[in-house]
């Protein structure tokens, strides 16, 4: 082999490869983004549209029909669905899992941009967004205040901590969560309107006439120039309610005060975020699509740590909710396996070999082979995640097979009397063809892995190919550096006693295995029986084994999910989410949960629908508390018997983040009375026959007579 015999002759040239493929290798791993799986979910662009007080049908027909129509025949399209609700329209398009997501949006933008003169003058334009899992928060930090109120927070956080917070690297936005804006609330009274013979569109007429901020011009002089500003005048509620709304016939001024209370107050109150009792307001961070999650959030505690020295007194901010806190263990637990795997593979072949110099080979070409793979990994732009560390950890035992087949053959040509120098030259160019078979026949194997489509396509190519970029690096190495270190190292020495007695051990395992080889090919009826019970065993477990798209795992976090009956108010839902508060707040004080968070409505910026919440179970570590399985049971019995809303725990996900619906199906129908009548068919039947599911969740989509329905179910039930 030309390269085993250049890197014997010359093995300065094999000891600088080797050190360039680590070198690169420790810079590329510096470079690829750290993250819990691969991206696997699909480019989703979502268009949002406000048309304050029109209806859902009004909507529906002159601002979600328009738009659909209009990016229906976009290349890639693989499912569109839109909602209409009272005063807002919303359309999510998914496209194929290989379509670029900014064309995506560009293409949708370009549509869109042609139809904003067929929509209604008084909707607001269309909002395109694109939608992937790195957009998830990846840690949420709480401003708390013993003196300041939910507007004062928010106005301090805006202020003094969202810029700074989202310097910090790798941050790619910072968000605000239940936190309530200043405006100036108008609250007219009917009455006094039609006493005075105005109506609401007088009020908004004077507002925008007499509400502004006018250039005014500039002051100039031989040697000075100045920009002259006239000061507003509207800037308190008292300023506003003496704004003249009209005049009267007898010359009386009718200001806004007379009409109504004006004052100082949030755009939208209704909006709940608290933690363990206090009211707080949420910072999420979230992290740009190349950066490592843990340094992320890493970086946002620092600056936490940081930031509360110079709070005003009586203000604290601090971490809520983490969600690198899984991500940071699983890798660690993955790193010591590396770790522990390679010591074992080492202490193996020294046992074997008797050799402490032979020991030391593998002990160098392993790391080597292992850290030149994240060249592969940058070069293809793969991240670090559980699967392909889980490929490092599983290629171990494929990297050592190459050096150890050049370094037995090497020591047994040692033995048989030749010099090292000899024996790693003709050594390495015995086996170096059987070396690059194996190695081809792996590749291979897991190469083509990278050709399935979809899902699992995307989410094991980043495995298979991390394995073939392993296998590629072993086989340079094992022909250069192996042979190079042998020639150098080993030495002619007797095999301590552990080993001798090893080797006298297999020499009657091999006599044994050849009485038992002989018995089988004079009856070869015996092993085809065995074959065929195995065969028909294998097929039978493969039958009953569970079958899951990912695994359930205790993730140090779960929600717990509150919905209302359709149309409940706001009032009526927080209602409810006090006393889910109530019923769990023992569980942070027993020390099993370290945050209760409580959140309504569900998503923020929703303001058609107030029917729904969130309750954000987070708690303390592995060790200081019971499965989280044991605890989601125990919160399942204290919230069955609330009878205004469905309550029901459902454990945080890893494929794609925050809250999975495991089984979700679509009824279609003419009316809406009819789909009704249906679904209650269906769901009593659900509950009949599936005692495993953890609870239903349902919704009625305003754009056509449709049902979706969502089951959530038990991690053990296996529904029917």
């Amino acid at each position: 082999m030309l390269l085993s015999d250049l890197s014997v002759k010359r093995p300065v040239f094999a000891s600088v490869l080797s050190l360039l493929i680590i070198a690169l290798g420790i810079v590329s791993f510096r470079a690829i983004p750290l993250r819990e799986y691969p991206d696997i979910d699909p480019p989703v662009v979502s268009i949002d549209t406000n048309y304050p007080g029109a209806a859902a049908s009004v909507v529906e027909t002159r601002v979600t029909q328009v738009i659909e129509d209009r990016i229906a025949g976009i290349e890639g399209i693989r499912f569109m669905s839109s909602g209409s609700s009272d005063g807002r329209s919303r359309i999510s398009v998914e496209f194929d899992i290989n379509r670029d997501i900014d064309n995506a949006a560009n293409d949708i933008r370009d549509r869109i941009s042609g139809i904003l003169n067929l929509l209604p003058d008084e909707a607001d334009p269309p909002s395109i967004q694109k939608t992937d899992s790195s957009d998830d928060v990846v840690i949420w930090l709480s401003l708390t205040s013993e003196t300041m109120s939910g507007l004062e927070l928010t106005d301090y956080a805006n202020r003094f901590l969202v810029d700074r917070l989202s310097v910090l690297p790798g941050v790619a936005r910072v968000r605000i969560g239940g936190g309530l804006e200043y405006a100036m609330r108008i609250w007219l009274d009917r009455d006094k309107l039609a006493a005075r013979g105005l109506t609401v569109g007088d009020v908004e007429d004077a507002l925008r006439a007499e509400n502004v901020e006018l250039p005014a011009g500039g002051i100039e002089s031989v040697t000075r120039q100045f920009t002259a500003r006239i000061e507003r005048r509207y800037e308190t509620a008292e300023d506003f309610s003496r704004l003249v709304v009209a005049r009267g016939d007898n010359g009386y001024l009718v200001r806004l005060g007379d009409l109504g209370r004006v004052e100082k107050a949030a755009v939208e109150d209704r909006t709940l975020f608290r933690g363990n009792g206090m009211p707080r307001v949420g910072i999420g961070i979230i992290q740009q699509s190349t950066a490592n999650t843990i340094e992320v959030a890493q970086a946002a505690i620092e600056a936490t740590r940081q930031i509360n020295p110079t709070l005003p007194e009586g203000m604290e901010l601090r971490p809520a909710f983490d969600t690198s806190v899984f991500i940071r263990s699983a890798i660690r637990e993955v790193y010591s396996t590396l770790a522990v795997a390679i010591v074992l593979v080492v202490f193996v072949i020294w046992l074997f070999l008797g050799n402490l110099r032979a020991m030391i080979i593998p002990g160098v070409t392993i790391p080597v082979a292992l850290v030149g793979t994240f060249i592969v990994l940058l070069a293809m732009n793969f991240t670090i995640n559980l699967l392909t560390l889980l490929a490092l950890v599983l290629a171990i035992g494929l990297v050592v097979d190459d050096a150890i087949v050049v370094l037995e053959n090497v020591t047994r040509r040692i033995e048989a009397g030749e010099t090292p120098l000899v024996a790693a030259f003709h050594g390495t160019r015995q086996v170096g063809f059987a070396v690059v078979a194996t190695s081809v026949v792996l590749l291979a194997v897991f190469t083509p892995i990278a050709f399935l489509e979809g899902d699992l396509g995307r989410l094991f190519s980043e495995f298979a190919l991390t394995m073939a970029a392993a296998v590629v690096f072993s086989t340079l190495v094992a022909l250069s550096l192996s042979p190079m270190l042998a020639s150098k190292l080993l030495t002619r020495t007797e095999k301590n006693r552990f080993s001798q007695k090893i080797d006298r051990d297999f020499e009657k395992l091999c006599r044994a295995y050849k009485k038992i080889l002989l018995f089988n090919l004079r009856k070869p009826w015996i092993i085809l029986t065995v074959f065929v019970l195995l065969l028909g065993t294998a097929a039978a477990l493969f039958r009953i084994t569970p079958r899951e798209y990912a695994p359930s795992e205790d993730r140090g976090a779960f929600f717990v999910l509150v919905n209302g009956p359709e149309g409940a108010s706001f009032e009526y839902i927080r209602e409810y989410m006090d006393i889910v508060e109530e019923r769990l707040m023992h569980y942070v004080e027993n020390g099993e949960v370290s945050n209760l968070i409580l959140r309504a409505p569900r998503s923020f910026g929703t303001i058609s629908s107030f029917n729904d919440g969130i309750v954000i179970v987070v708690l303390e570590p592995w060790e200081n508390r019971r499965p989280a399985w044991d605890i989601m049971a125990d919160v399942r019995r204290d919230l069955a018997d609330l009878t205004g809303v469905r309550a029901f725990p459902v454990m945080r996900q890893g494929f794609g983040g925050g809250i999975q619906k495991p089984v979700q199906f679509v009824i279609g129908g003419g009316t809406y009375e009819e789909l009704a009548e249906w679904r209650d068919i269906l769901l009593e039947k659900i509950e009949a026959d599936n005692p495993g599911f953890e609870g239903l969740d349902h919704d009625f989509q305003e754009t056509k007579p449709q049902i979706n329905i969502r089951i959530l179910r038990d991690r053990a039930a296996d529904l029917g």
